[in-house]
């Protein structure tokens, strides 16, 4: 059965070319455009599993030594192994063959996945909404540990070009990832142009590096026999599932490939994994495994001592700049993650800057941007050194890969309409083996493994408090709120004072009247000529068609309801979707328009301990939220805002 086969929900090949990407005349991306889309690809999405060489099978062997006591020729080859069938399982043919495919309008992320999920769930819904927020949540957890075990490994080759350097090492990291978080203000852009290209000498350098050392030993092709990966996780039991947690790290960054499905498209991003990236991955793998089978001293730092001496600064300054492209991949994901979870309604409203006049996609989000830079800086002084983070690190992405497994089997039998047990032999493989890198890094919980789990946690009560107290909100709200059509029918008989212009009274209930008209009433005594209800929904795909942007329904001579769409892709823009409004017939000015907003001012009634914490939390959350007449982008000029009180 063909993975792209015709039927309802099922991707098309379209989805696959972004909006920006260079296209002919029928629509479909240019060749040159492909491969400047490829080459992007290699920058962005491929930043951080190509930095996980510098440590990865360095961990693995000191977790196997750590065991054994000694390493034995078996050992480096079955790690070889292991990691080079991880690479072709996990990524190649989770990510790259089959979880590209399944994009919501040409976009990825765990987010989209839910959302395509959702879709098809009904009365189970809530159960895929629950997977959607674990696996953002530890999406942060993972935003977090990336920049501080790339930057740090990388510097630590410092201390290879001279021991006296050593002590230099979390001041210079430190240095790097200050100055890294606080460029993010000026945006992407140009620096951007520059990834695909340094990232791309980067996998040379190391294709390279591998290949130099292959003839040292070449009994280690015997690792492309998958024989010796299951018998090593077969016969050391205890021992093999320490070494399968270490072997996790190479494939940090796999889920990369499925959220930056977007920007690149599905066969570019295929392209640079099949033809340049995995085949580097494996030379340079093949070479550190034969370096240290020829020359056992090299086991304490396998990569850097691939290069001849000469080589190492240089070797050490590429490598920071492209641990610093990774960490950059990962910054910019967490904006965008942050983003989707605002339109879906599992975050306040926050600042969002757009860096880039032609790019949607490239923005700041200076909140989040501070958070991070914390939580990276006290990781890296808390740890200290790579190896340290390396026991921290992989729980949340094997997490988000478990989750990110579970969505996809309901995607493809919900959405795409195969059949349970078809959709459940696609799938399952994937599941088992993303369970036991699961369980072999749960191993390393008490070892700092509880950092991204705490951080991860963190995040699910945050959304958890903030869709609970929204909901409550709007439950309470409508107790007390009045029908629209009556009070239509009422103003209609009465002889309220009528002035000129139009109001525009922001709702999230288009048939109830908002309280912010109810209080201008009770308050001014007057009604404007023209009033619109309009309500913005957050639709569940990345992008909304202008053309199907804004729904005018009219209820009277009066009144009339607006519903204005937007992706969760997409930052609400009030005044200019409004515009689009023209088209439809009506006549709107901005100059002659007012915008009313409910401010309220919200206050526990809780008892219960644990709820009271949650109310405090959503009041806090709630305080230091985005301003609505930012966020929607309303002129402050034309604003007028209604305090209400109420309790949660």
């Amino acid at each position: 059965m063909s993975l792209n086969a015709q039927g309802a929900g099922t991707p098309g090949e379209q989805a696959a070319v972004p909006s920006g990407a260079p296209q002919n005349e029928h629509g479909t991306a240019t060749t040159a455009g492909f491969w400047t889309l490829a080459l992007g690809s290699v920058g962005v999405v491929y930043g951080d599993i190509g930095t996980s060489v510098i440590y990865a099978f360095r961990e693995a062997l000191h977790a196997a030594e750590t065991a054994h006591g000694e390493i034995v020729r078996e050992d480096v080859v079955s790690i070889i192994s292991l990691i080079l069938w991880t690479l072709t399982i996990i990524v190649t043919l989770k990510y790259v063959v089959i979880l590209l495919r399944a994009d919501n309008n040409g976009e990825g992320g765990t987010l989209s996945l839910m959302a395509l999920a959702s879709r098809t769930m009904g009365k189970s819904a809530p159960i895929v909404f629950l997977l959607g927020v674990a696996g953002a949540a530890l999406f942060y957890g993972d935003a977090v540990i990336t920049p501080a075990i790339s930057v740090l490994s990388a510097v630590e080759g410092l201390k290879l070009v001279t021991p006296s350097l050593d002590r230099y090492v979390i001041p210079i990291t430190i240095a790097i990832i200050t100055a890294l978080f606080l460029v993010q203000r000026y945006g992407t852009a140009r620096v951007a142009s520059l990834f695909g290209p340094i990232t791309a000498v980067w996998f040379v350098v190391m294709t390279i590096g591998g290949f130099t050392h292959i003839a040292d030993d070449p009994g280690i092709f015997a690792a492309l026999n998958p024989y010796h990966a299951v018998r090593y996780i077969v016969t050391n039991g205890y021992t093999g599932l320490i070494v399968i947690g270490a072997v996790f790290l190479s494939v940090t960054g796999a889920e990369a490939l499925y959220a930056d499905l977007g920007h690149f498209g599905r066969k570019p991003i295929q392209a640079a994994w099949l033809a340049f990236v995995f085949p580097a991955l494996a030379a340079n793998y093949l070479g550190q495994g034969a370096l240290v089978l020829a020359h056992p001293e090299a086991l304490a730092n396998p990569f850097f001592l691939l290069f001849p001496e000469w080589a190492v600064l240089p070797i050490v300054i590429l490598a920071t700049m492209a641990t610093v492209i990774a960490s950059q991949a990962v910054i910019t994901g967490a904006f965008s993650m942050t983003r989707q979870a605002i339109q879906l309604k599992l975050l306040p409203r926050m600042e969002i800057e757009h860096t880039s006049e032609h790019h949607a996609g490239q923005i700041y989000m200076p909140q989040v941007n501070s958070l991070l830079m914390i939580a990276v800086l006290m990781l890296v002084v808390l740890f200290g050194s790579s190896s340290k983070l390396a026991t921290a690190y992989g729980i949340s992405v094997t997490g988000e890969m478990v989750i990110t497994a579970c969505l996809a089997f309901i995607v493809v039998w919900r959405f795409w309409r195969w059949p349970i047990w078809v959709a459940a032999l696609l799938i399952a493989p994937f599941l088992v083996i993303d369970l036991v890198f699961l369980g072999a890094n749960l191993i390393k919980i008490t070892e700092g493994g509880w950092v991204p789990l705490l951080f991860a946690f963190s995040i699910m009560v945050i959304m958890r408090s903030w869709v609970r107290g929204t909901k409550i909100l709007f439950d309470k709200s409508r107790r007390n709120d009045v029908p629209l059509v009556e009070l239509v029918k009422n103003l209609e008989k009465s002889s309220v004072v009528r002035v000129p212009g139009t109001a525009v009274f922001l709702t999230s209930d288009p048939e109830t009247a908002p309280s912010s008209l109810l209080h201008s009433l009770k308050h001014y005594r007057v009604l404007h000529q023209k009033n619109v209800l309009l309500t913005v929904i957050s639709a569940n795909v990345p992008h909304i068609d202008d053309s199907e942007r804004v729904r005018i329904e009219p209820v009277n001579d009066s009144f009339t309801r607006v519903f204005m769409s937007f992706g969760y892709m997409e930052t609400p823009n009030v005044p200019r979707a409004l515009g689009l409004c023209r088209k439809q017939g009506w006549k709107y000015d901005i100059m002659s328009t007012s915008f009313f907003l409910s401010r309220r001012s919200i206050k526990p009634a809780n008892e219960r301990i644990f709820s009271r914490l949650q109310d405090k939390l959503f009041i806090k959350l709630a305080i230091n939220a985005s301003d609505a007449t930012e966020y929607f982008h309303i002129p402050t000029g034309r604003v007028v805002e209604i305090g209400t009180q109420m309790t949660i």
